[in-house]
């Protein structure tokens, strides 16, 4: 079977002068296969993407949606690991396949091959498709300021595999109101946001005023994945680029980033993020 989020290694630390040896716990990275099937069609692969074992149903259906795949609620009919007798049991729980009703809503591309953990918009072949992609309109949300600045916090709380490496990211849904929905850790971000996304799609949970909080940077791709998700708010510990600006702007989502402590800058829709009177 799979590892799990962490893994023990034997090191040596150099401190100084000082030289001692230890035990230390490293976050996990494996590969994880995504496998497309649908009624007349076999399972054909589709995707490796390199991410912290856990939650991989979650990290499956999320991908299907943000890739608008799994555009429909009930577009997916199952997900489950890989039952192929000539792959060994660790292999098994590296391969996922998820099952569809139909054919999916869009129509997957060529296998895309091997993504890295800091891959983000590896589905899409080309910038030019992205551009073209149609999403259904967002649905704003408001929230009050304190909320915002204390979504880090509220967020650091469900890191728990973070406490032990320091060496994952984190996404979380919270309601407007600070409440916690989902919270998911993995070594790259855009699958952390993947698996909260996965967790409302397999557990048929709205997504309509939720706030999408991300524990690193706010890149195109965590952007991207909140617009086909349908989140109208995305507050970042670190700093967005530019392409994320663009596209939030564009599409009616607020992003603020550098949020902590009191502090935070927002970048789009700032009117969505109310004072006190």
């Amino acid at each position: 079977m799979t590892k799990g989020p962490a893994t023990r290694f034997k090191v040596e630390v150099l401190d100084g002068e000082r030289t001692s040896r230890r035990e230390d716990v490293v976050t996990t990275e494996e590969p994880l296969e995504l496998r497309l099937e649908w009624p007349g069609r076999p399972p054909e692969p589709l995707v490796v993407t390199m991410r912290t074992p856990g939650s991989d149903f979650e990290l499956a259906a999320g991908f299907c949606l943000g890739e608008g795949f799994a555009v429909r609620p009930d577009a997916i009919r199952t997900v489950a690991y890989c039952t192929d007798v000539a792959l060994t049991r660790e292999q098994q729980f590296n391969t996922v396949t998820v099952t569809f009703d139909g054919p999916p809503d869009r129509e997957p591309p060529q296998r895309y091959g091997v993504t890295s953990a800091a891959c983000g918009v590896c589905g899409q072949q080309s910038l030019d498709e992205l551009a073209d992609r149609e999403y259904d309109p967002v649905d704003p949300v408001e929230v009050p300021v304190d909320v915002v600045r204390r979504l880090p916090d509220l967020l650091r709380e469900g890191q728990t595999t973070f406490n032990r490496t320091g060496g994952l990211h984190a996404a979380g849904l919270f309601t407007a109101d600070g409440r916690k929905i989902v919270v998911k850790e993995d070594v790259g971000r855009h699958n952390a946001v993947d698996k909260v996304v996965g967790w409302t799609v397999l557990n048929h949970h709205s997504r309509k005023g939720l706030v999408l909080a991300v524990s690193g940077r706010a890149g195109y791709e965590i952007v991207q994945k909140a617009v086909a998700a349908g989140i109208g708010m995305i507050v970042a510990v670190s700093a967005p680029s530019s392409l994320a600006v663009d596209l939030a702007r564009q599409s009616n989502i607020t992003l603020a980033g550098f949020t902590r402590g009191e502090r935070c800058v927002v970048y789009s829709a700032p009117e969505r993020i109310t004072r006190p009177a």
